[in-house]
C-alpha cells in the first residue's frame, strides 16, 4: 500500500509539485517506464506515445537542443536519458527511425496541452445565416432582405438562402431557382457561391460564403458644410 501522503508532496524529475488527491493518481511501473511516476488518469493524452521501455524500436533519432541529434541505439537512448532524469518520449513513431525527444513525461503532456488550446483559441467562429425567400417574393421584400445580407457577409458570416415553396407552390420552383441565382448575381462582390440552387423537399437552397477582403468598403458620409461665422456687427 503505497504511502499517499507522501506520494502528494513527491516531485517529479523537473521538481513540479504532484496532485494531492490519491483517487486522481496512478503509480506507472518502473517496467513501463523505467523510474516510478505519478501521473493523472484522467489525461487524456496519456498513453498517446511511447516513452522508455515501451519504445520497440533497436534505434532511435533523438532530436532537441540538450543531445546532438542522430541515431542512436536504444539503449544507449535510454542511459542518455536516465543521466538527464528525464524520459525518451516517442514523438514520430512512422519515421524510419523512430523519432524521440528526451524530456519530462509530464512536461511533454503539459506542452501539448498549451498547443492545443492555443490553436482551439485561433479557430474562428462560422456563423450561417438564414434568409427565407417565397416563390414569389416582390423587389421590396427582395432588396430588404439583399441588404440584410450584404451586412451579414460583410461581417464574415456565410448566408444561406431558400425559397420555401408551400403546397402548389412547388409548380414554381423553376422561378425560385431564377430567384436565387439573381440573389447570388446581386452578392458577387461580397461573396462566392458554395452551393448552386438545390431542391431539398419543399426547399431550394443556395449558400454563400464571404470573399476575402472583396467586399466593398462602405462609403464615407460626406461632412455637413459649416455655416458661415456672423461677425457680430449690427446694421445702422
Amino acid at each position: 500500500m503505497p504511502n499517499y501522503e507522501s506520494i502528494a508532496y513527491a516531485r517529479c524529475s523537473r521538481g513540479a509539485l504532484l496532485p494531492d488527491r490519491k483517487d486522481n493518481l496512478v503509480v506507472i511501473n518502473k517496467k513501463q517506464n523505467g523510474s516510478k511516476r505519478y501521473l493523472m488518469k484522467n489525461d487524456s493524452l496519456k498513453g498517446q506515445h511511447r516513452i522508455n521501455e515501451q519504445i520497440r524500436a533497436k534505434e532511435v533519432r533523438i532530436v532537441g537542443d540538450e543531445v546532438e541529434s542522430k541515431v542512436y541505439p536504444i539503449a544507449q537512448a535510454l542511459k542518455i536519458a536516465e543521466e538527464m532524469e528525464a524520459d525518451l518520449v516517442e514523438i514520430s513513431p512512422n519515421a524510419q527511425p523512430p523519432v524521440c525527444r528526451i524530456i519530462d513525461y509530464s512536461k511533454f503532456l503539459y506542452q501539448l496541452k498549451k498547443r492545443q488550446k492555443e490553436q482551439k483559441a485561433k479557430q474562428v467562429k462560422v456563423n450561417v445565416k438564414e434568409i427565407r425567400f417565397g416563390p414569389q417574393t416582390d423587389d421590396h421584400d427582395y432588396n430588404f432582405k439583399l441588404k440584410h445580407a450584404k451586412g451579414f457577409l460583410e461581417d464574415g458570416d456565410k448566408v444561406k438562402a431558400y425559397v420555401f415553396f408551400k403546397g402548389r407552390s412547388i409548380l414554381f420552383k423553376e422561378q425560385g431557382e431564377v430567384l436565387l441565382l439573381r440573389f447570388a448575381n446581386d452578392l458577387e462582390d461580397y461573396a462566392k457561391v458554395d452551393q448552386m440552387p438545390i431542391l431539398e423537399g419543399k426547399r431550394m437552397t443556395i449558400q454563400l460564403s464571404p470573399k476575402k477582403g472583396a467586399a466593398p468598403k462602405k462609403p464615407a458620409l460626406p461632412k455637413p458644410a459649416e455655416a458661415p461665422k456672423a461677425d457680430g456687427k449690427k446694421e445702422d
